[in-house]
């Protein structure tokens, strides 16, 4: 009887062995994906578009979130594209380019980490108004109009919160473009830049 006791107990500690090195293995694997989760995390809430944003908010949006990865000199999109995504960069660099009426490709801004783009085609629902070119190796965030709606279905204030984070930036670059336009037009003495001659009068028409 002491055997077969001992026996059990001998099958019992490594039974146990095994379990508790089960165990170490599966906090193992836990650790490292909940600690990018949390740098994650950290990283979102400092980008401009999701500034302000609560935990719980940031966790909702980084389930929905696809991570896309391109090699330098590839595009994200084109000019004309039809867009159903915006992109935050966690890692390279991306141009933004437009093409002029003479087929010539004009650099516009050069985008890194925490930057976001391709936010228009969300907001408007028209064709992609630049082309996005990869500089150098680079990590991005897709986030879709889809996932946005269903922010708005599942967290009204977050995404208040966002949109008004969207606006924020788009008027930073605004202010940015008009400050440009001023230089370039008054390199070129060019007075009227973009404001429309005034139509002359019809005769007879008041």
């Amino acid at each position: 009887m002491a055997q077969k006791r001992t026996a059990g107990h001998r099958v019992s500690g490594r039974h146990e062995n095994v379990l508790s090195v089960s165990l170490f293995r599966i906090l193992e694997i836990r650790r490292p994906m909940d600690s990018k989760r949390e740098t994650l995390k950290s990283f979102l809430a400092r980008t401009p578009f999701f500034a302000g944003l609560e935990d719980q908010a940031l966790e909702r949006i980084i389930t929905s979130l696809v991570e896309r990865r391109y090699a330098a000199g590839s595009m994200v999109f084109q000019q004309g594209d039809t867009g159903r995504s915006m992109y935050v960069i966690e890692q390279g660099e991306v141009m933004m380019c437009r093409a002029a009426p003479s087929g010539h490709l004009i650099k516009l801004v050069r985008l890194a980490e925490g930057d976001f783009f391709g936010e228009t085609t969300l907001i408007e629902m028209q064709p992609r108004p630049q082309t996005a070119k990869v500089m150098r190796p680079t990590v991005l965030f897709e986030l879709t109009n889809v996932d946005l709606y269903r922010l708005y279905r599942e967290d009204i204030r977050s995404y208040v919160l966002v949109l008004q984070n969207i606006n924020r930036e788009l008027c930073r670059r605004l202010r940015k473009a008009d400050a440009r336009i001023a230089e370039i037009a008054d390199q070129a003495g060019d007075e009227v830049t973009q404001i429309r001659p005034v139509p002359t009068p019809v005769p007879g028409r008041r």
